[in-house]
């Protein structure tokens, strides 16, 4: 019962994680978003660079899920500018294990130079990592408490390629639960790929044997 519970518990930290993100662009009041225009061959090379359930093995439910419209990240004193930006093929799949939950998603740009921009002011910019932790912080709620975020080690699979992680301490039901999140970002060419990766504490070691293994086959299939 513990294991479905936690199951059910990483699902829902994941969604946190993805939500609480994205809000902060909501609250913003600014058109600071990318320009949404999708065409057939780049909705194709989207889709076909995220995850699948045969990339998984068995025991994994889920499949493709219609990918989020685009946000922004807006903290004070930083809001990277995206209004310049135009996404023209976007995708998403999530899947789910008994206390292992992994989203992928893949936008790919209409260019490769909005792509360099994207990142510089997105992932390289210094202020990314300390906006995204007091995003999360806020979002949280009660019984559940940040208690670290920051870059994470990853190979340079691509020209872009960078990670975080998270660590949540969670109390439920007279328990207390430590989760990890990963957050794995990677590009080449056109295309944007991104990881979400939540597992026990205790499964890290192999939570970050997973998401290279992952990102290497997902960058393998990337055509645009």
């Amino acid at each position: 019962m513990r294991r479905l519970a936690f199951a059910a518990l990483s699902a829902i930290l994941l969604a946190g994680l993805t939500s609480a993100v994205a809000s902060s662009a909501s609250r913003s009041g600014t058109p600071n978003r990318e320009q949404v225009r999708l065409n057939r061959a780049d909705q194709a090379a989207a889709r076909a660079a995220v995850l699948r359930r045969g990339d998984l093995g068995s025991g994994w439910t889920g499949g493709a899920r219609k990918a989020p419209p685009p946000s922004t990240v807006t903290c004070p004193g930083y809001q990277p500018k995206q209004s310049d930006l135009v996404r023209t093929g976007a995708a998403e799949a999530r899947f789910q294990h008994t206390g292992l939950v992994i989203q992928s998603d893949a936008q790919v740009l209409k260019t490769r130079a909005m792509v360099a921009r994207d990142w510089q002011r997105s992932v390289a910019d210094p202020r990314a990592v300390s906006c995204i932790r007091h995003t999360l912080a806020k979002q949280l709620p009660s019984n559940e408490r940040l208690v670290s975020f920051g870059r994470h080690a990853f190979p340079k699979l691509a020209q872009y390629s960078a990670a975080y992680r998270m660590l949540v301490r969670v109390h439920a039901q007279g328990q207390t639960v430590d989760v990890v999140i990963d957050l794995v970002t990677v590009g080449r060419s056109r295309t944007e790929l991104t990881l979400t990766l939540s597992a026990p504490a205790a499964a890290r070691n192999s939570l970050s044997a997973a998401e290279v293994r992952i990102a290497s086959a997902l960058l393998a299939r990337v055509t645009a």
